[in-house]
């Protein structure tokens, strides 16, 4: 694990920086502490009259300096301690302790996906657990499409180049994790969603700016009297009747958008809390010049209107609507209907801007999943890009093994399909590692697409749509048993075969739900289905009955088993490739490992 050294360094000076940030803390504390004692001593001579009475102005300069250095110390030990955060997570993706740790996305998890269940996208310890350092739930979200959803060879290449422009600005993706005032907050596309898609209330502007005008005289001429009372040059009694007056306009305004104004307040609240992750985000990448067409194009995108500008503004209403919750303000802020002003405001933004903050957090959210998968690339240096092709279907993978074990402990193998091998038929026991190398195969062609690297010394591999059947389990909510399951797993790969884009199927114990003469008859049907279609892919079975699939001429199969190292011992698998239908039997040992004496 090449990376562990340089996380551990990099977690060490932080270490440094945190134990640094607490002494000077605690110096400062002690400090504050000391002015407050001499100002307390200085007040109680000043009672005494042994100092003078200015004197107890002494301390106030200290005391301001002290405080100021307390709280731009605590601001950089909060940063410093998310940082250190940020790092422990990636120690435990390379030391692979990251299993529970991190965002598992089951929520993101389609029910009849051609493959996310069977190749474990989603959930404790999966795919995306290791992949995803997304900032907000807008991230992840477009990072979970990028694995559910492949697109064209071209997008796939334009996410690598992306991805490997990335791999270069360690310091970028270092200040994701410090994005917005807090650690636990979040952005969801679900809040922005709901909010824009709120009904936009209607105001003719001559009727708005009536209303703000009504407000601000109210506001000047309250001020005004206050002011000029003193001196005599106004009185509260001849300023009553025009207060009176603008008072019951505000009321007026008030009332007639009373439902408006909480609907909007509803939504906004929500919006406040999260839109200072993204705008801080958006005017982070604002600054950056990158290379890569689609880090230039997310970038020009964020320029369109001046995205971080736009949102600063609409982050300071939205700050001004606490404001006006708070307990000393709520008063003026009633008289002067402050919230139905911000609230109307808060509409006419969403009026001239809603459109354009979609195409701002569609653009944040492609830029938070390549920076994910420009993590990943970092931690896996020995993994490499593959090569992508536009061209007759092909999956060549060299040194091909599973993303999710272990470098040290993976077992790669060598995988060929195209047209001239256009199905492999895998023999052999139990626990030889069959569903581990469909799993591989599958997992690495979803990593390609996506843009991130994979597991193998070198991979070849065209536009294919990935349809899997490896985890079927019965259904007893659904009426379902695991072979009908399994059946219309099989019907939604003959289905995908039919489109344009060639199918590439991974099926793990094929018909296992039935006697082996209809099993052989059915596969071969499968098969034949899939292959005339020109679909490329891998089936394994401990039924050698199904080896005679691969030997039919026509179906461009091979036969290679799985199994033991030498022989000697059936149960201890190397987990290789090799060519030939599996000659091993393993029954007696298996029978030993269930206590039944054999």
């Amino acid at each position: 694990m090449p990376l562990s050294p340089d996380y551990q360094a990099r977690l060490s000076e932080l270490h440094a920086s945190l134990v640094h940030a607490r002494t000077v803390q605690t110096g400062t504390l002690i400090m504050l502490a000391a002015t407050v004692a001499l100002f307390s001593l200085l007040v109680w001579l000043a009672f005494q009259r042994r100092v003078p009475a200015w004197s107890t102005l002494l301390p106030v300069p200290l005391a301001a300096a002290a405080g100021r250095r307390y709280i731009r110390n605590r601001s950089g030990w909060l940063r410093t301690s998310r940082l250190e955060r940020f790092y422990q997570d990636g120690l435990a993706r390379l030391e692979n302790r990251f299993a529970g740790l991190g965002f598992p996305g089951d929520e993101f998890q389609v029910a009849g996906h051609p493959y996310a269940a069977d190749l474990n996208l989603f959930g404790v310890g999966s795919l995306f657990e290791s992949l995803c350092t997304a900032r907000t739930e807008i991230g992840r979200r477009r990072l979970a499409e990028y694995l559910l959803t492949p697109t064209g060879i071209d997008e796939s290449s334009a996410r690598q180049e992306a991805v490997r422009e990335l791999v270069t600005r360690p310091a970028l993706r270092e200040d994701i994790p410090l994005l917005g005032k807090f650690d636990s907050r979040d952005s969801s596309s679900a809040t922005f969603a709901d909010w824009l898609a709120n009904p936009i209330p209607w105001i003719a502007p001559p009727v708005r700016w009536l209303a703000v005008g009504t407000s601000l005289a109210l506001g000047l001429l309250i001020l005004f009297t206050y002011v000029a009372r003193p001196v005599a040059l106004h009185s509260w009694i001849e300023a009553a009747p025009w207060m009176a007056g603008l008072a019951l306009v505000n009321v007026i305004v008030a009332g007639s958008f009373r439902r408006t104004v909480k609907k909007e307040l509803e939504f906004s609240n929500l919006v406040g809390l999260e839109i200072g992750v993204v705008r801080e985000g958006i005017a982070l990448l604002q600054g950056q010049r990158f290379e890569s067409a689609k880090l230039c194009g997310i970038v020009e995108e964020l320029k369109k209107g001046g995205a971080a500008t736009v949102l600063l503004r609409l982050e300071r209403m939205t700050a001004a609507l606490h404001v006006c919750a708070h307990p000393f303000f709520e008063f003026v802020c009633h008289v002067l209907i402050m919230k139905t002003h911000l609230a109307l405001g808060l509409a006419h933004w969403r009026q001239r801007h809603g459109e354009s903050l979609k195409r701002w957090l569609r653009a944040w959210a492609e830029f938070e999943a390549l920076a994910a998968m420009a993590g990943y690339a970092c931690e896996h240096p020995h993994d490499t890009f593959p090569e992508l092709i536009q061209a007759e279907v092909v999956l060549d993978g060299c040194e091909l093994g599973h993303p999710m074990i272990p470098a040290a402990a993976c077992v790669r193998n060598h995988i060929a399909l195209g047209a001239g091998r256009r199905l492999y038929v895998i023999s052999g026991s139990n626990m030889a590692g069959k569903s581990t190398l469909l799993r591989a195969i599958g997992m690495n062609a979803v990593l390609a697409y996506a843009g991130a690297p994979v597991r193998a010394a070198s991979l070849r591999i065209s536009l294919v749509a990935v349809c899997a059947s490896l985890s079927v389990v019965d259904s007893m909510v659904e009426g379902k048993s695991r072979f009908l399951a399994e059946v219309e797993k099989l019907r939604q790969m003959t289905t995908f075969a039919r489109g344009q884009t060639p199918v590439l199927f991974l099926i793990d114990e094929i018909l296992g739900g039935t006697n082996s003469r209809d099993r052989r008859i059915a596969a071969e049907a499968v098969v034949r289905s899939l292959v005339a279609s020109g679909a490329v892919g891998a089936l394994s079975t401990h039924d050698l009955a199904l080896a005679e699939i691969a030997e039919i001429e026509g179906l461009g199969g091979a036969n290679v088993h799985m199994g033991s190292r030498d022989g000697s011992d059936p149960l201890d698998f190397d987990y290789l490739l090799k060519p030939g239908v599996t000659r091993e039997s393993n029954a007696i040992a298996i029978a030993r490992m269930a206590g039944v004496p054999a």
